[in-house]
């Protein structure tokens, strides 16, 4: 048993508290801890004990890459990305070859079933792509894109171990409509995103299932006054759970400011959609088979095209706080509680409460990451 003992930590239903948090591999106890054998980290004044973020759309990091496909690759990633706070992430593919699809799905399998206990958690794929309109095709690369099949799918999805939990689509590609229908019926998110959708198509893709929207604002339909396009159609619609990469390159302040105005507060999850690129040094870096360069905090291919990023979820949570003016536990839960009611594993992790996974991430007030713990295990330690 291992404990914070009298510390500020975040309880669900209970806010911002000085308490003891008692803890193996789930959560026993918070307020009282009754085993006075219980190891007793020690933690700075300032720290403030949260859920372990959750992100639901992420490429890589550490000079690694989901679709390098292979294990030691995640791993790579898991480890850096514990040092930013998260405790659970999915792994995210893009555009490719049916093959690099599933040599990288076969990797994540191979991955959860060695259930390794070091660094951030594997829950499951975001399959970014194949499925997407060329139009709005971003970084990802153009030969690759097919329309949706649900026989593919379900290929990958057997590749993967039957852990996608996400797809992102573009709704309105021949053949959209079925395969958003037999995504709900499966279980699996079906995001909207690298779309050319009008509001006519969003709403249909909606009522069949559809109900979330990837990275909002970027490579999709933008708000205009007679057509108010993917960008408005994710204000309008409050069931579309919202993603926002919140690093001020992909989205400027004043529309982070928008988005959140117009959203239900539950409805919007910060992800990072970094690239290999995240926790190395500047440079010459690679996506896709495309390459990027990466120079002051943005990644970006020869043409100028934002290739992902190098966001870090903490930094994310704290520019969302301090720039656009969200409360600290409202933000925090963007990164926590939000992505995973999204995911369905909110009954695991998001939250502090007794019984669920002893995940944390304990910052400082310059929302720096002193320490990670998944499962009970310290996987980062400033």
């Amino acid at each position: 048993m291992k404990s914070f003992k009298n510390a500020i930590v975040y309880v669900e239903g209970e806010g911002l508290k000085k308490c003891t948090v008692c803890f193996d591999e789930k959560i026993e106890k918070i307020s009282r801890c009754a085993d006075k054998n219980a190891e007793t980290i020690e933690l700075p004044e300032d720290a403030i004990v949260l859920p372990g973020f959750v992100d639901q759309h992420i490429h890589g990091a550490g000079g690694s890459d989901g679709m390098d496909g292979t294990v030691e690759d995640i791993a790579v990633i898991a480890n850096t990305i514990a040092a930013e706070g998260t405790t659970s992430f999915l792994v995210t593919t893009m555009t490719q070859s049916p093959e690099n699809i599933t040599k990288a799905l076969q990797a994540v399998k191979a991955y959860r079933e060695a259930d390794k206990k070091d660094g951030a958690r594997v829950v499951g794929v975001h399959l970014e792509g194949p499925f997407i309109a060329a139009k709005h095709k971003g970084a990802q690369p153009l030969e690759y894109i097919s329309e949706p099949n649900i026989e593919v799918f379900d290929g990958y999805n057997a590749a993967s171990g039957n852990c996608i939990k996400i797809v992102t689509l573009a709704p309105e590609v021949e053949g959209a409509e079925a395969f958003i229908r037999h995504l709900t019926e499966t279980g699996v998110v079906a995001s909207i995103g690298h779309t050319d959708a009008k509001f006519a198509d969003i709403e249909k893709a909606v009522s069949v299932g559809a109900s979330n929207v990837t990275h909002t604002y970027n490579a999709q339909t933008a708000l205009h006054h007679r057509e108010i396009g993917t960008v408005g159609s994710a204000m309008l619609i409050d069931e579309l759970n919202c993603e926002l990469i919140a690093d001020t390159i992909h989205v400027s302040v004043p529309a982070m400011r928008l988005l959140v105005k117009n959203k239900p507060l539950d409805k919007l999850t910060l992800i990072t959609d970094a690239m290999r690129a995240k926790g190395i040094p500047d440079g010459v870096s690679e996506l896709g088979g495309q390459t990027v360069y990466v120079k002051n905090g943005e990644a970006r291919l020869a043409d100028g095209t934002l290739a992902g990023s190098v966001l870090r979820m903490n930094r994310a949570v704290q520019n969302l706080v301090e720039k656009v003016g969200v409360p600290f536990t409202q933000a925090v839960d963007c990164a926590t509680i939000n992505p995973a009611k999204n995911l369905k594993i909110d009954d695991e992790v998001g939250s502090i409460k007794v019984g669920k996974r002893a995940d944390f991430t304990v910052l400082n007030k310059n929302y720096d990451v002193l320490m990670t713990v998944r499962g009970g295990n310290i996987v980062y330690k400033a």
